[in-house]
């Protein structure tokens, strides 16, 4: 049976944390590579640069918490370089698809 407390504090910050991520991946990825792909035609000339500029954004933070937690440091260096990849491989697929296959724009220009 799930004990609600680890004798060492509780476990309602890392339940949060789980559930979190879990919405944060979710919408991520309804949200803004499936825009993409369905908007290539207009936002494929500035599209990955954003995704670029969100991951330099990313490096700082992660850098950041590195340093005030080094001895997670590992973990947090994987997690960040492992979304990063994940995320700059769905936009690059997006982009493609998008620019390929067309399909009916969500936006009006």
């Amino acid at each position: 049976m799930l004990a609600l407390d680890s004798g060492k504090g509780g476990l309602g910050v890392p339940f949060l944390v789980s559930a979190g991520i879990v919405y944060e991946i979710i919408a991520k990825d309804v949200s803004s590579p499936q825009t993409a792909e369905l908007n290539a035609a207009k936002r494929a000339p500035t599209l990955m640069k954003w995704v670029h500029v969100g991951q330099v954004e990313a490096i700082f933070f992660v850098t950041l918490a590195c340093l005030m937690d080094r001895k997670r440091a590992p973990a947090y260096a994987l997690g960040g370089v492992f979304a990063m990849v994940i995320t700059e491989a769905e936009y690059l697929h997006a982009k493609s698809y998008g620019l390929k296959n067309g399909g009916a724009p969500t936006e009006d220009w």
